[in-house]
């Protein structure tokens, strides 16, 4: 059922209660926040939502959008029993009762007529094919990031949400910091002069990264075996290719297997290349050549590239280049000066402290730039509390 015609499922709810209401003979007396008093949010007006994949991420954005009074969650989805389960009884207990749905296939959810929107925070090689299918229901989405795998992936998920009329956001929350906006908006309006490169940088320096790239370089390949009571691991693997179960695989480490994941390219990257992206203002666009050469092991389970450089031009000639360099961020670079965001907490440095404007305590500029250019709110959302932001054909 389309978006349009649950909106007339709902003005026929509101004629029925009304029309019925008249027919009584004796008051008919409803709680005020049925009405939307009391500081209730009336039924009729929230967003009935689904969460599909609800594990680390998933799960904390399904938190966040029930701390929301206009939003209303009645189903999760997770091939894992475990998080599916974990999911459901957050739900019940949040709301009280025992009314939310639990589905292993996230078919079953977007199947249904009475969900409005969904949560996506699925693996990200699963992250197309849900949108996609949400977006035919005729349901908003909300997406983790990286919103997808590859260019034919992007392409694909945005002709659905177009043809569909429906929103969907990615979850790039790093822009939300005072910090990164406060950066963006200072090159934007020429306090380092004419933008000519964007550097960014994607070191491998954490722990875990360590432990990856220490196995490649082994080329060592983890023990295999069965897969755990409750977790539908042909289900997780979907379309990519069979392979032997291994813990290493799943959850959390298939981001550094190119199958499942891009390695720190579409993961942390996804917000500095975002960030580059906002501060250039090339939100609409992108690159007209690209150029990229790396290494990344084959023989090993994490066949991600470690070491890497990429070279995107587009067509005014700005140049965004982007390697595995120290320290983690991206770089502004003009013909007065440059500004650099760090990622992530967003601290900033720039080659003339005079180039960074003062801020308040509060985060906020207590002088606007000399433009008076602004990132509109649309460009926004706050880090936790996601919020619909992208339309039809963006």
């Amino acid at each position: 059922m389309k978006r349009q015609d649950r909106a007339t499922r709902r003005q026929f709810l509101r004629r029925a209660t009304a029309a019925t209401a008249g027919a009584l003979s004796l008051p008919y007396l409803v709680p005020s926040s049925v009405l939307g008093r009391a500081g209730a949010v009336a039924p009729s007006n929230q967003i009935v939502m689904g969460c599909i994949g609800t594990g680390g991420q998933g799960s904390g954005n399904m938190r966040a959008f029930m701390g929301q009074a206009d939003v209303r969650v009645v189903a999760v989805c997770d091939v894992d029993r475990g998080h599916r389960e974990g999911a459901k009884n957050a739900v019940d207990k949040h709301y009280g009762n025992q009314d939310c749905a639990a589905y292993n296939d996230f078919r079953e959810l977007v199947a249904r007529n009475d969900v409005d929107a969904v949560s996506i925070g699925t693996p990200d090689h699963w992250h197309a094919l849900t949108s996609i299918a949400a977006a035919k229901a005729g349901m908003d989405i909300y997406c983790e990031k990286p919103l997808v795998n590859s260019v034919g992936e992007g392409r694909a998920v945005c002709n659905a949400v177009k043809a569909n009329k429906v929103i969907l956001q990615t979850g790039s929350h790093e822009r939300s910091n005072n910090n990164g906006r406060h950066a963006c908006e200072l090159v934007r309006n020429g306090r380092i002069g004419k933008l000519h490169t964007v550097r960014v940088n994607l070191p491998h320096e954490q722990g875990h990264h360590q432990q990856v790239l220490k196995m490649e370089e082994a080329s060592e390949m983890p023990p295999t075996g069965p897969p755990p009571e409750g977790f539908d691991y042909d289900f997780w693997l979907g379309h990519t290719p069979m392979v032997p179960y291994t813990g290493m695989r799943c959850h959390f480490w298939w981001r550094f297997i190119l199958a499942h994941g891009g390695g720190e390219m579409t993961d942390r990257g996804a917000h500095v290349i975002d960030i580059g992206q906002l501060g250039a203002g090339k939100d609409d666009t992108g690159p007209v050549e690209i150029e990229a050469s790396g290494w990344h092991d084959t023989k090993g389970l994490f066949d991600a590239f470690f070491k890497y450089k990429f070279v995107n031009t587009f067509a005014d000639g700005l140049k965004m280049i982007g390697t595995t360099d120290q320290p983690r961020g991206v770089r502004f670079e003009g013909d007065r000066g440059w500004i650099m965001v760090h990622i992530h907490g967003c601290g900033l440095e720039a080659s003339d402290p005079k180039r960074q404007e003062p801020q308040g305590d509060d985060g906020h500029r207590r002088d606007r730039p000399p433009h008076g250019h602004d990132l509109p709110p649309e460009q926004h959302r706050h880090a936790g509390r996601p919020q619909a932001q992208v339309g039809p054909g963006q």
